[in-house]
């Protein structure tokens, strides 16, 4: 049987190539205090949270937990409530990135620079905000990093939040490749089921808020990209399951 090439890398954003989740934490919780709400979430509540995909997704779980008279409000009035809570949690975390206190993860931009002299495509397949993504690689990487990222998917074209597989499957649809040619990169249970269900093959790198989550269907399940080679990514693609 011909071996599958491995032609491009689809990277998740938020704990995969940046351990941001404490930054985005702290951001909603800056939002709530802004909006004039007593609420607070702790990280063992955060993490919890984390189970749902998307930061208004997020805001309105918790609304429905803490407030269970949720249908007595307009539907119109919740969902600007909501938004405008989203906005303030969206500044404050822009504000963050451009203050530093975001870096990538260990070995993730070494991965990258190899891969991009390698000519491997890259993409970025998320349920985030572009404004986040946008905030994150211009720090991270400088103003040309969508040169670098030629495709990028995230919450404004791919609306179905993880673990439903809508952004890889329009991720692969713009780069006009079957999955089998790709390897996707995620933090989370629901990054990895929503890359699975594309068909992708996944390295996961779990961090403190996804340690405890299920990954038996990963690829390669990694504490980090530091030690990672393109040689290893090859090798472990060439013997993904097909």
């Amino acid at each position: 049987m011909k071996p599958v090439p491995l032609r491009a890398l689809i990277f998740d954003v938020d704990g995969t190539l940046a351990d941001t989740e404490s930054a985005h934490r702290a951001a909603f919780n800056h939002a709530f205090a802004e909006a004039g709400l007593d609420w607070h979430w702790d990280e063992p509540l955060y993490t919890r949270l984390l189970e749902i995909s998307g930061g208004k997704e997020r805001i309105t779980h918790y609304w429905t937990q803490v407030h269970g008279d949720i249908k007595a409000i307009q539907a119109g009035a919740f969902a600007d409530t909501v938004q405008r809570i989203h906005d303030l949690k969206t500044a404050a975390y822009e504000r963050a990135v451009q203050d530093g206190a975001v870096q990538l993860r260990p070995g993730v931009l070494r991965l990258i620079e190899m891969a991009s002299k390698a000519r491997l495509r890259l993409a970025i397949a998320t349920t985030t905000s572009p404004v986040n993504v946008a905030a994150l690689m211009r720090s991270a990487i400088g103003p040309d990093w969508k040169y670098i990222f030629q495709i990028v998917e995230d919450a404004s074209t791919a609306p179905r939040k993880k673990p439903h597989p809508q952004v890889y499957l329009q991720t692969l649809h713009r780069m006009q490749l079957p999955a089998t040619e790709c390897l996707a990169f995620e933090d989370s249970a629901n990054g990895l089921n929503a890359a699975i269900s594309a068909g992708l093959p996944t390295i996961v790198t779990p961090n403190a808020f996804t340690a405890h989550h299920d990954f038996a269907r990963a690829l390669r399940v990694l504490p980090s990209l530091q030690d990672t080679t393109l040689a290893d990514l090859h090798a472990w693609h060439a013997a993904a399951p097909r």
